[in-house]
C-alpha cells in the first residue's frame, strides 16, 4: 500500500514530484490543469521530459490526476455536459502522456435534469469519454457526500453506474471507483469504530465490489455522520477519528489500494501523511 498526498503543481507540473518528495509521499495526486477553469498548460516534449526526469530523481513511480471540480455529466446545458466529456477525455490523454495511473473525476448533479434523466446522462457521458480511448491511464469515479442532487452519493448508485457503463462489452472494466472517507461518512456510512468500518466495507462489496475500489482519499470529517457536508479535517481530529483510519489501512483487502490525503493545507498536512504511514506499520 502506497500512502501520499495531493501536492501543488504551481509553476509547472514538473514541480510536483519535488513537492511530493518534501512531504515524504510514496504516491501523489496533482491537478494537471486549474481545477477552477481555463485552458490546460501544454505538455510539450520538454515538459514531459522534465517531469519524468524529476519522477526518476525523487524515486516516486506512481501518481494520479484529479480532474477539475466543475465537471457535470448530468447537466442539461450542452456546453457544460459536452465540455465535461471533452475535458475528462483530455485529462486521460494527458495522464497517459505523463504516466499517471488514474484520473479521478467527480460526477456532478442531477439538479436540472432530474434524477432519472441525470443518472442516464451521467453514465452515457462517461461512455462518450471512453469512446476511442486507447491510453494507459484509467478513469475513477469518486463517490459523493450525498448533498442535494449529487450523483454517486450511495454505494448502490455507484454500482448501478458501473453496471450501466458496462452494458456494452467494450466498456467492461474501463472504469473503477475512488472513495473519499469524508464523503462516505457524510453520506451516512459509519467509519468510526472497527465494527463500523467492516460493516461499511461489506456494504460496498455487496453493491459495487471491493475489487473495483482502486484508490482512497483519506480525509477526516469536520461534520457528523450523514450530515451531507463535504468538509475535510485532519486525520484523527474530526468526527471519524483515528480508530476508523487504523482499521481501513490495515484491512487485508485494501493492502494494494493507495491512500492519498486531501486534508487542510496547513502545518498539520505532513503530520496526516506521517500518521497514516505509522498506522500502516
Amino acid at each position: 500500500m502506497k500512502i501520499g498526498a495531493h501536492v501543488s503543481a504551481a509553476g509547472g507540473i514538473f514541480n510536483a514530484p519535488a513537492n511530493a518528495e518534501k512531504l515524504g509521499c510514496e504516491i501523489f495526486q496533482v491537478f494537471s490543469r486549474s481545477p477552477q477553469g481555463g485552458p490546460a498548460p501544454k505538455l510539450t516534449s520538454e515538459v514531459l521530459a522534465q517531469f519524468k526526469s524529476e519522477m526518476k530523481r525523487v524515486k516516486i513511480d506512481d501518481f494520479v490526476i484529479h480532474a477539475p471540480y466543475y465537471i457535470n455529466y448530468a447537466s442539461t446545458t450542452p456546453r457544460i455536459r459536452y465540455g465535461s466529456i471533452s475535458i475528462i477525455r483530455d485529462e486521460l490523454e494527458r495522464g497517459s502522456l505523463l504516466g499517471a495511473s488514474y484520473v479521478i473525476t467527480h460526477l456532478g448533479s442531477t439538479k436540472d435534469a432530474g434524477q432519472k434523466l441525470g443518472f442516464h446522462k451521467t453514465w452515457r457521458g462517461i461512455q462518450r469519454v471512453l469512446d476511442g480511448y486507447t491510453g494507459t491511464t484509467q478513469l475513477l469515479l469518486e463517490g459523493a457526500a450525498g448533498a442535494g442532487d449529487q450523483v454517486g452519493g450511495t454505494f448502490e448508485e455507484l454500482g448501478a453506474l458501473l453496471k450501466n457503463i458496462e452494458s456494452a462489452p467494450k466498456y467492461k472494466n474501463k472504469v473503477n471507483i475512488c472513495l473519499d472517507t469524508c464523503h462516505v461518512f457524510a453520506a451516512g456510512y459509519d467509519l468510526r469504530k472497527k465494527s463500523d468500518v467492516l460493516a461499511t466495507l461489506k456494504k460496498f462489496d455487496a453493491a459495487v465490489g471491493l475489487k473495483r475500489l482502486k484508490l482512497i482519499h483519506a480525509n477526516d470529517s469536520k461534520f457528523g455522520l450523514n450530515d451531507h457536508r463535504d468538509r475535510h479535517e485532519h486525520i484523527g481530529d474530526g468526527e471519524i477519528g483515528r480508530e476508523g483510519f487504523a482499521t481501513l489501512i490495515k484491512h487485508p483487502k485494501l493492502k494494494t489500494v493507495p491512500f492519498i490525503i486531501e486534508t487542510p493545507w496547513d502545518t498539520k498536512y505532513q503530520q496526516d501523511l506521517k500518521l497514516l504511514q505509522k498506522l500502516r506499520g
